[in-house]
């Protein structure tokens, strides 16, 4: 008999989510664990996996569950493992499928966060029925998730699609990313990078804003987005810039894989028109001919409680198709 349910974990550098997952997509139960109270990744994943169980006991035991999957800091899908993770307890190469699989007995498969995301679209969200899209991730970074013919793109070495870390901005003027370089689209793109916009904007403006009233060095992209709304102008410019460069960044990744739609997720995407506009303007102004106007530019469809419990859980329905693990 078909296994009806599977297991999704959201692992994060504060707190990992993990959640019971059925067919239509819908995360009948879910918990948390504080990731950092476990320095010893035998500890955690024991805790992790006890709760899990209890999860699955609510709904027939580990019998009804045909998988776990799992989005990870730094998660390697050929291989399993979280490779030298920089905001985790753990350093170096953590196997942590087989972990999870050696606990539970039922297969786990793990990805990042970004390609959990992608899976999720196209198994639950507004990509299903897609076979060649892309998902980018807007929040404090800028991930993305590449599927080309239904599926997610891993390349060489299991982490293909770092599009946030494409520069946008060449030379030493480009902003220093967390990532070490200079002009990245995170360091502008992310949420992050609209606080530092609206910064950098409004400290070298004499123009009326707003944003005038907050601490400077305090300025969240949320308040960017209600500055907008009341009609303040510097926050619109704030948007249009920020706008602008994404858009740009999205015609250079329509010309290399051609996507039906490039689909965004997170946090950013709740400032509405006033970010997607100047995206979707911008993008169709720097594509080639033969894609203009012809590409959709989606917000995604997931529900952000559970968005990242079912991006991983996604993994989890085809295992057995899903090529054996590299060691």
């Amino acid at each position: 008999m078909e296994k009806p349910y599977v297991l999704g974990i959201d692992m994060g550098g504060t707190g990992t989510k993990f959640g019971i997952v059925d067919a239509r997509g819908n995360v009948l139960k879910s918990a948390s664990i504080p990731t950092p109270d476990y320095p010893d990744i035998n500890d955690y994943c024991d805790v992790l996996c006890a709760e899990m169980k209890k999860l699955a006991d609510e709904f027939g035991g580990l019998d009804q569950v045909r998988g776990v999957g799992a989005g990870t800091p730094n998660g390697n899908y050929y291989t399993g493992c979280i490779e030298y993770a920089p905001n985790l307890p753990w350093k170096g190469l953590v196997p942590f499928a087989n972990l999870i699989s050696e606990r539970m007995g039922i297969p786990c498969r793990i990805t990042n966060d970004a390609n959990a995301a992608a899976m999720g679209e196209m198994t639950y969200g507004a990509a299903r029925g897609m076979r060649n899209f892309i998902e980018i991730t807007l929040g404090t970074g800028v991930g993305s998730g590449i599927v080309i013919d239904g599926k997610v793109v891993y390349g060489h070495d299991g982490f293909a699609g770092e599009l946030g870390h494409t520069k946008i901005v060449h030379g030493p003027e480009g902003r220093q990313c967390g990532c070490g370089q200079k002009g990245c689209i995170e360091a502008y793109a992310s949420a992050t990078g609209v606080a530092r916009s609206a910064k950098e904007i409004v400290s070298n403006s004499s123009k009326e804003t707003l944003l005038r009233n907050l601490d400077i060095d305090h300025i969240t992209s949320y308040d960017v987005f209600k500055a907008a709304e009341a009609g303040d102008e510097v926050a619109k410019e704030i948007f249009e810039f920020t706008g602008r460069l994404l858009g740009q960044k999205l015609a250079d990744f329509v010309a290399f894989s051609a996507p039906e739609a490039i689909i965004l997720f997170g946090g950013l995407t709740k400032s509405g028109h006033w970010i997607m506009d100047p995206i979707v303007e911008a993008m169709n102004a720097n594509v080639l001919p033969i894609w203009k106007n012809k590409v959709k530019v989606l917000v995604s469809t997931l529900k952000d409680s559970d968005a990242a419990i079912l991006g991983a859980s996604s993994l989890a329905w085809d295992v057995e198709a899903q090529a054996p693990m590299r060691s």
